[in-house]
């Protein structure tokens, strides 16, 4: 049985001993900062952030979730983490404050 999971929206798998994206086979190692977000379509800014984020006042990191809520998750400097749906709403307030 072949281990799965997802990466920015992309389906995964684990074949040869590397995460390989399911549609092309290609190692995630090496094309992961080229591809754009599998839900969105966009890319990661040149800072690394979900496009659909940026940067978030006051956050030390974030992710939208790719279109899975339940992966979406804010981090604040203080170590406080929120996630699910509760990070997306909490993010969209943040974004009112850039």
């Amino acid at each position: 049985m072949t281990a799965k999971s997802h990466l920015r929206g992309h389906p995964i798998e684990y074949l040869n001993d590397e995460w390989v994206y399911c549609d092309t086979k290609e190692t995630t190692v090496e094309t992961h900062k080229e591809r754009p977000c599998g839900y969105c379509g966009e890319h990661a800014t040149k800072e690394g952030h979900d496009a659909c984020l940026g940067t978030l006042p006051g956050v030390m990191n974030a992710c939208c979730g790719h279109g899975r809520l339940n992966e979406a998750y804010v981090q604040l400097w203080d170590g406080f983490c929120i996630r699910g749906k509760d990070a997306v709403v909490f993010s969209d307030i943040l974004k009112k404050w850039r």
